[in-house]
């Protein structure tokens, strides 16, 4: 392998670095029909986030992940492990959603509801209230330490730490009883695991949202890379009209509103404020075309429609349009028609499909499980009077919070009978492990051949635990499995 030589006297040096510091983005704040949006969504999904671990549901949390006893609470709904299908639908309903919305008019997760985007929004408005918009950031940030530097500086952090610590707090309260924490928390008697998550889940969030912002969602986040394989000319997306905007310029003559501007004229609508720019989290200029930076947040839309309702201009310099739109020159109904494409149609139609069976399959779920395991321990034998025996091991899960009574039978061999009868009484989301040992008589044994047989277990719950034995079922569930018959 040829060994690079050394550069000569007069040879050019180029360094390539593999990282590049950058200058902290100081995003100015902004008011607009898509700002109001975002916050809406941001004290929503907080609302939801920070308040539901505090609602009861009868005797217990309403939402409680409780990995311990392995049972997942969601106000009615106790589910079990065995239940992880639901959590497969859920990420299915996770995945085609965020390709249609990406589809349809981009990155619409990262723009208004992404976590990322929620704290940093959240971050942002405490850096506000202690050290003022944009302008007062940077002369505060140039400013010699004082008295006013330090106390505004130290609020912040400290407001920020709160935060990010509330948040974690919150989180683990999901899997540990919130209230339970809370005064473990007042004690100073957190477990281990609770301490470690409670401060690593809001180092997190204090990280992300409060120094590395934008750099998460140029650098870190995959999503930012793959975008571009869910977008296509008919998406809708954050847009410049360089048609309308160009030439930029600051004091040429300008048109009324909603005049229209000849081709001849010696400037556009654009009069290169840079507003659009100051008010961007990720500090990109939307002017020089579609950037996989580029959120979607549409602060720059609101800020640059301020700026054209003070110029007497019409609304839109800046705006959600397609690409074929902005070439095409299409109107809003054009547009639509073909953002209304055939993969949007596919995207819409099977997380409808997945929806609707997601939801059917929670209505019509039964109020028990049964798990049937045969007894490695034990094979099939030979008892007394030439029966032959199988013994299993039935795993009954009761999802009420209810004490329940259960009937276990079988069928589908002849003669086929348990050696005596099964009744399990479970307390409310109790589950428990029966050992239950099936029989056929010698004659049976003589007409079927040596193997596996093909029969069937029949649970029964009882709608009131008094009921005995021979009472009326509410719900039954039948398991298939086998009987197994020596050589």
């Amino acid at each position: 392998m040829p060994v690079p030589s050394a550069p000569g006297p007069g040879d050019a040096v180029q360094v390539i670095r593999l990282y590049k510091s950058e200058d902290k983005i100081h995003p100015r704040s902004v008011d607009g029909f898509y700002a109001r949006w975002r916050w809406a969504i941001v004290a929503l999904t907080q609302l939801v986030f920070y308040g539901l671990p505090w609602l009861s549901w009868g005797e217990r949390q309403a939402v409680l992940f409780d990995l311990g006893s392995r049972r997942f609470y969601i106000f009615g709904l106790v589910l079990y492990p065995q239940d992880f299908v639901y959590l497969t639908g859920l990420l299915m309903i996770s995945a085609y959603a965020l390709f249609l919305f990406t589809a349809v008019a981009g990155r619409l997760w990262c723009g208004y509801a992404c976590p990322q985007t929620v704290y940093t929004e959240l971050f942002m408005l405490i850096e506000r209230w202690f050290e003022g918009d944009r302008n007062a950031r940077l002369r505060l940030q140039k400013a010699p330490w004082s008295w006013t530097k330090l106390w505004r500086k130290a609020g912040k952090q400290s407001a920020w730490i709160a935060l990010g610590l509330w948040t974690g707090f919150t989180f683990v309260g999901y899997f540990t009883p919130i209230q339970t924490l809370a005064r473990e928390v007042l004690a100073f008697g957190m477990g281990p695991w609770e301490t470690f998550w409670v401060l690593f889940y809001g180092f997190a969030t204090y990280g992300n949202a409060g120094y590395m912002r934008e750099q998460v969602c140029k650098y870190m986040c995959p999503y930012a890379r793959f975008q571009s394989a869910m977008f296509d000319r008919d998406t809708l997306i954050v847009s410049y009209d360089p048609e309308r905007g160009e030439p930029r310029g600051k004091n040429a003559q300008r048109g009324k509103k909603g005049e229209v501007r000849s081709a001849a004229a010696p400037v556009g609508d654009c009069i290169d404020c840079n507003l659009c720019v100051q008010v961007c989290p990720t500090g990109i200029d939307i002017r020089d075309g579609l950037q996989y930076e580029c959120i979607g947040c549409a602060a720059c839309i609101d800020v640059c429609n301020g700026v054209m309702d003070k110029m007497g201009t019409e609304r839109g310099l800046i705006r959600y349009d397609t690409e074929n739109g902005l070439e095409q020159r299409l109107t809003r109904a054009q547009r639509w028609q073909h953002v209304l494409r055939p993969r949007v149609l596919i995207y819409t139609a099977v997380l409808l499909v997945i929806c609707t069976a997601l939801m059917w399959s929670l209505l019509s779920r039964h109020s028990f499980r049964v798990d049937i395991v045969r007894d490695r321990a034990s094979m099939a034998r030979l008892v007394e009077d030439g029966w032959i025996e199988n013994v299993y091991r039935l795993q009954v899960m009761n999802a009420t919070e209810s004490p329940q009574r259960y009937r276990i039978e079988a069928e589908g061999l002849p003669g086929l009978a348990l050696t005596q009868a099964a009744t399990v009484d479970l307390g409310p989301a109790e589950a428990r492990w029966v050992a239950v040992a099936l029989r056929v008589p010698p004659e049976t044994a003589q007409q079927l051949k040596a193997g596996a047989h093909p029969m069937r277990w029949r649970i029964s719950r009882f709608s009131r635990i008094s009921d005995d034995t021979g009472g009326s079922a509410a719900e039954t569930v039948v398991e298939k499995s086998t009987f197994v018959l020596p050589r």
